[in-house]
């Protein structure tokens, strides 16, 4: 079983910057693929962001693009979400999750995560 926490959430003004944590359980940390997710009120859950399990390769959404910063620290057990430039339509309650099982290839499909944290809510205020 993994347990992921997310943190860092909270209040800003467009174009400012927030950076969210996720620490998760776990002694195979380092193996597994990472994303992070978002829900908007009254929208699905939208793909923002993934890494593979070396960190080496990252996948983004096209509207975070050259904004947000997805990185993992394996001995810390953490993945971070840094994002810059922030804007209303990035409120959303964020998520991390973890896929355990397909080999640390990132993926920006929700189905193929097998964990997942309880969110941390990201409020841009214009």
């Amino acid at each position: 079983q993994v347990q992921l926490v997310e943190s860092g959430g909270g209040l800003v003004q467009a174009g400012g910057s927030l950076r969210l944590s996720c620490a998760a359980s776990g002694r195979t940390f380092s193996s597994y693929a990472m994303g992070w997710f978002r829900q908007a009120p009254g929208k699905e859950r939208e793909f923002v962001a993934a890494i593979n399990w070396s960190g080496g390769r990252t996948y983004y959404v096209d509207s975070v693009k050259g904004r947000f910063t997805i990185s993992r620290d394996n001995a810390k057990n953490t993945v971070y979400l840094q994002m810059n430039s922030l804007k209303p339509e990035d409120t959303a309650v964020y998520y991390c999750a973890a896929d355990a099982v397909r080999g640390g290839v990132a993926s920006p499909t929700p189905l193929e995560y097998d964990y997942w944290g309880q969110g941390t809510q990201v409020t841009v205020s214009s």
